[in-house]
């Protein structure tokens, strides 16, 4: 299928941060774009403003044979209403990484997989093209402040960026010419049955990147667990093997550090506007991969100077005389660690609360253990009800479970539904409200009571 082909395109799920961005680079291209998801969110009534129609109740009425393709995720159920008429109808269906690979593949393409860290590394190198004025494709999974976008599009695009999705084996369907893999630990376990398994396809996504271009790989991965071909090169921090952050430090509240290639100097204290060590490695997957790409060190550096942040990704959303609010969008473990380490780093005297909504249910029973002991970690741990996404219930695993496991006597639950009154009046210290389920629709009753204290 080409894209010229398609006058009209349908999305099953296109609330989705992936499924919203290709939609919206279609809809760029003149093509009639139109789709349902279940839940209406500020995401879905931006597409809407945007001349996208959405409706939110499945109707099989609105299937018609002018749709040319129908574009849809993994997530949605095999039995869902309208599957019957796309059927009746035989439109063709394409799942969103097919669909990505045909806009994507005919580019040199900057791919970013890792099971954390992909969208913050992606964002960075979108942005840093932006700044250098590089025109390009870029397909982010999370909408950057500055842009209010999760996708770009340039004219006469000489690079493609996207976000590699290892869920349901998603970034298979690439063929980057400089690839990035940021972390492999354990997730997705009911796609994959094992770490083993989605440690495989790793290796599988490795071996796609072009033998002319170039594979970065985190310092901190375990190599032995991956098959890696020949054109790789690594990055982390304080390695003196390929792209490297060295002398880390906070200096007027922002982590600085020096940047070098294989022991050589490419660039002394670069600030970035983002906290966190990890967010520092992060930083150097993007000057690595835009190195890499044949751009400047100084150009890239003070591109990554501005970088606007993404949304749900430690962000700031109210700061009052006891209060600093920060919402983000960590769901496995070891984000949920790398956070509270950050905000330890910067908050060291203060109290930290974090309201977390645990998402799926397999998630939260495959990983009970290490949720429960980083949740314990909190002055303040407080979780609230699991967020079902795309599963049905798992006897037994629900957020009064996971609470049980975890060792700390301020432990707390609240139903999702309190989540916005909870008592900030008598807060005192750095609160985090954590998931990557709905509980953003808390966010703007929590910073106007916070605000108007």
């Amino acid at each position: 299928m080409q894209l010229t082909d398609i006058k009209t395109a349908y999305f099953l799920g296109i609330g989705g941060i992936g499924m919203s961005a290709l939609a919206r680079y279609m809809h760029s291209k003149g093509i009639l774009v139109s789709g349902y998801d279940k839940t209406k969110t500020p995401l879905t009534e931006l597409l809407e403003q945007e001349g996208i129609p959405i409706h939110y109740e499945p109707n099989p009425s609105s299937i018609s044979s002018a749709i040319d393709v129908v574009v849809y995720t993994p997530a949605v159920p095999s039995d869902f209403a309208e599957w019957e008429a796309i059927e009746k109808l035989k439109i063709q269906t394409v799942k969103r990484s097919a669909m990505l690979s045909i806009v994507v593949n005919s580019l040199p393409l900057i791919a970013v997989a890792g099971t954390h860290g992909k969208t913050t590394v992606s964002a960075m190198i979108a942005h840093c093209f932006e700044y250098i004025h590089q025109p390009f494709l870029g397909f982010v999974g999370g909408v950057l402040g500055k842009y209010n976008t999760n996708v770009f599009v340039h004219r006469n695009a000489k690079w493609a960026v996207a976000e590699a999705d290892e869920y349901d084996r998603s970034f298979l369907a690439l063929r980057p010419f400089i690839s990035v893999i940021n972390a492999i630990d354990a997730d997705h376990l009911d796609i994959y049955g094992s770490a083993t398994a989605l440690q495989d396809s790793f290796s599988e996504f490795a071996a796609q990147t072009s033998p002319q271009g170039q594979l970065l790989v985190c310092s901190d991965i375990d190599r032995s667990k991956l098959t890696l071909p020949q054109n790789h090169i690594l990055f982390g921090i304080d390695t003196s093997e390929g792209y490297s952050a060295n002398n880390v430090r906070i200096e007027n509240g922002k982590f600085v550090f020096d940047i070098s290639l294989n022991d050589s100097k490419l660039f002394n204290s670069l600030p970035i506007p983002i906290a966190g060590r990890h967010n520092v490695r992060n930083a150097v997957a993007a000057f690595a991969a835009l190195h890499l790409a044949g751009f400047d060190p100084k150009q890239i550096a003070e591109a990554l100077q501005t970088y606007p942040g993404v949304k749900r990704r430690l962000e700031l959303i109210a700061k009052s005389k006891n209060i600093v609010y920060f919402d983000d969008y960590a769901h496995h473990p070891t984000e949920i660690e790398a956070l509270l380490e950050t905000i330890r780093s910067l908050y060291p005297e203060k109290t930290i609360t974090g309201i977390f909504q645990p998402h799926l249910f397999s998630r939260t029973r495959d990983f009970g253990v290490d949720f429960a002991r980083v949740l314990s970690k909190f002055d303040i741990p407080i979780v609230s009800d699991i967020y079902p996404a795309r599963e049905k219930a798992i006897a037994g695993i629900d957020a009064q479970w996971l609470l049980n496991q975890i060792d700390n006597e301020q432990k707390q639950y609240i139903a999702f539904e309190n989540i916005g009154k909870i008592d900030v009046a008598n807060m005192n210290g750095v609160l985090l409200t954590i998931g990557a389920g709905d509980i953003d629709n808390h966010i703007e009753t929590l910073k106007n009571r916070i605000l108007s204290l």
